[in-house]
């Protein structure tokens, strides 16, 4: 039975009419259109759905909508602000950090909470954050090479002329 209840998801307010037991990626695939986060292993284990839940990476495959409540749902769609890439975003394409990009979304969910906690983070620290996504193509090097580049450019101050 179809019940309606509103996520908060990338700042806004959405109303959905889902069960409770509905997983968090259906709702963010099928009802509101947001196909950024795959559909990986269905079980939790390879990442691809990584979702940020008030800040932290969560499995949207295997997380209930029922369970998210009014928390803040943050989707790869939702960290770009405007038509600017998040810093993780941009780093991941300097760095060409992905080959078929089905895990890519993951990733860079997983490192941009990774970055917020812990801003200088060590190869170690960065490895140990990803252990859960799991990148079939080979490009683990690069995708580090990417977290490390975005480390910096977050790290810099403001720039006089972009402020």
């Amino acid at each position: 039975m179809a019940q309606v209840a509103q996520l908060n998801v990338n700042g806004s307010p959405r109303a959905i009419h889902a069960d409770a037991d509905t997983s968090l990626l259906t709702v963010l695939r099928e009802h509101l259109d947001l196909t950024g986060s795959k559909y990986g292993c269905g079980e939790g284990q390879c990442g691809a759905c990584t979702v940020l839940i008030d800040g932290k990476p969560r499995r949207s495959c295997i997380t209930p909508v029922g369970a998210v409540g009014q928390k803040s749902i943050t989707t790869i769609e939702g960290l770009a602000p405007g038509d600017r890439l998040h810093p993780v975003q941009q780093a991941f394409l300097e760095e060409a950090a992905m080959q078929c990009a089905y895990c890519t979304s993951g990733m860079i969910m997983s490192a941009v909470s990774l970055l917020h906690a812990n801003p200088n983070p060590s190869v170690t620290d960065i490895s140990h954050s990803l252990e859960g996504n799991i990148c079939r193509c080979g490009t683990h090097p690069r995708i580090v090479a990417a977290i490390q580049r975005a480390a910096k450019a977050l790290n810099q101050p403001m720039k006089e002329s972009s402020r």
